[in-house]
């Protein structure tokens, strides 16, 4: 792999960019940044994705929009959790190789910890009900976050009639008809093709982004040669078999561990369109084939991953460290969870930087090409659609839960997180922050 930092040439910024005084991060400065996000991204891929915006092109402008989005209309095609493989890119295009992964390592590692603490407190005591409360207050923000966050990206990825014409559609195909997320994205690109041969100034708005931002184009210099690619696929295939190999060779092809290390890697080639979209089949197969765990279980994990920050996907590290602690020979049920949920998170986790760390490099040699600038014209104003889908069915769910009498007190922090970030430029982490005490101390006052 590619081991040689890409840094932004000072004379490569724009006058704005200049008059402002924004300069390229240093590592450590971008170490901090992807370790407190790993703590902050809540509320699912919308949440992370309007956390990673505001904060990476608006308030520290290290990335511009078009670059971002450049960047996200790629992760969204690609199978896993897209909001931990944007933050991939973003830190492979500030520091290169070594700025990837940390990038995506820390993006999940804080949530693998608390979610792993979660667990073990499930399985020995049951839950925890002021956890739950201070999500219940959580929850409403983040959906704020994402409102925000939908309204600043579509003001400026839907230039025209047209873009906005393609997000309600996607929209409307997504929510209404189920279709899956790829194909509404591919449906789109293939419209931009089309659309640059017949309205190239109609379908090209988002060209004029191209120079935003302080990331220089190292990137799209950065080699793209069949040995190259070669060495990525190498490396990465062997990080992330081995430790599945070693558990099959050493505790047998049938115990769990081995078992699960082999499903997950399965399942994280096929989830495509986000957690709720893979979740039916990892149930299926965790509860009726593998017995790894009940049905309420299932529903109990998903819960404990929405509390922890983190891609939603997370719900499959509780699934390996449950299923490891029901048969855990040769193991005592705590050794045997903590590898389950390792290699469970390992399985699920490192094909994404195999994805980006093959990918990117030609993705980035595409920007400037007038037919690219289409396809992505489109593809953004369908990925708007799909972000505001998303963020409908979390807000339908945080506020009207089915069976449950309308969520008022939610709605009232929605209201003031969204009004305070969009009038007051209220910052997301003391949002985060006070809405999770705020559902903390309702919980502690009986509401």
């Amino acid at each position: 792999m590619d081991h040689h930092p890409i840094r932004a040439a000072e004379g490569t910024r724009t006058p704005e960019e200049t008059k402002a005084g924004t300069r390229a991060p240093t590592s450590a400065e971008a170490l901090r940044f992807w370790l407190k996000l790993g703590f902050i991204s809540f509320g699912g891929p919308t949440g992370q994705i309007a956390i990673m915006h505001t904060e990476l092109v608006e308030k520290k402008k290290w990335i511009g929009e078009g670059r971002f989005l450049h960047a996200l209309n790629f992760c969204m095609v690609l199978p896993g959790p897209e909001a931990q493989q944007l933050a991939i890119y973003v830190g492979w295009l500030l520091h290169g190789t070594w700025g990837g992964i940390v990038a995506g390592t820390l993006f999940v590692l804080p949530s693998a910890f608390i979610l792993w603490l979660l667990s073990f407190v499930y399985m020995t005591w049951g839950h925890l009900a002021w956890v739950t409360a201070m999500f219940d207050g959580l929850k409403p923000a983040v959906l704020a976050i994402v409102l925000v966050a939908v309204i600043r990206i579509g003001g400026k990825a839907l230039k025209n009639k047209t873009m906005w014409a393609l997000a309600g559609l996607a929209f409307t195909s997504v929510y209404f008809f189920g279709v899956p997320f790829p194909l509404v994205i591919a449906t789109a690109a293939l419209i931009g093709l089309a659309g640059d041969r017949l309205m190239p100034s109609t379908f090209q708005v988002l060209k004029g982004y191209e120079g935003a931002g302080i990331v220089d184009d190292a990137a799209a210099r950065a080699p793209t040669s069949l040995a190259r690619s070669l060495r990525v696929c190498l490396v990465c295939l062997v990080l992330w078999w081995t430790p599945i190999l070693l558990a099959g060779a050493l505790l047998g092809w049938k115990n769990t561990l081995f078992q699960q290390g082999v499903f997950f890697s399965k399942a994280a080639m096929v989830t495509f369109g986000g957690a709720y979209a893979v979740l039916p089949y990892v149930s299926q197969q965790a509860v009726e084939n593998y017995h790894w765990l009940g049905p309420g279980q299932m529903l109990d994990g998903l819960g404990l991953a929405e509390t922890t920050p983190g891609p939603l996907i997370m719900v499959l590290q509780f699934v390996g460290f449950v299923g490891a602690w029901k048969l855990p020979e040769p193991f005592t049920p705590v050794v045997a969870a903590t590898l389950g949920a390792a290699i469970t998170t390992w399985s699920t986790f490192v094909p994404c930087f195999l994805w980006i760390f093959l990918g990117a490099p030609y993705i980035e040699r595409l920007r400037g090409n007038t037919q690219v600038a289409a396809a992505l014209s489109t593809i953004t104003s369908a990925v708007v659609g799909v972000v505001l889908n998303l963020a409908v069915w979390f807000g339908l769910h945080t506020l009207f839960p089915n069976g449950h009498p309308v969520n008022w007190w939610g709605i009232g922090i929605t209201l003031v997180a969204f009004v305070g970030m969009r009038r007051g430029k209220w910052e997301i982490i003391p949002v985060v922050g006070a809405a999770a005490l705020v559902g903390l101390l309702r919980w502690m006052a009986g509401s």
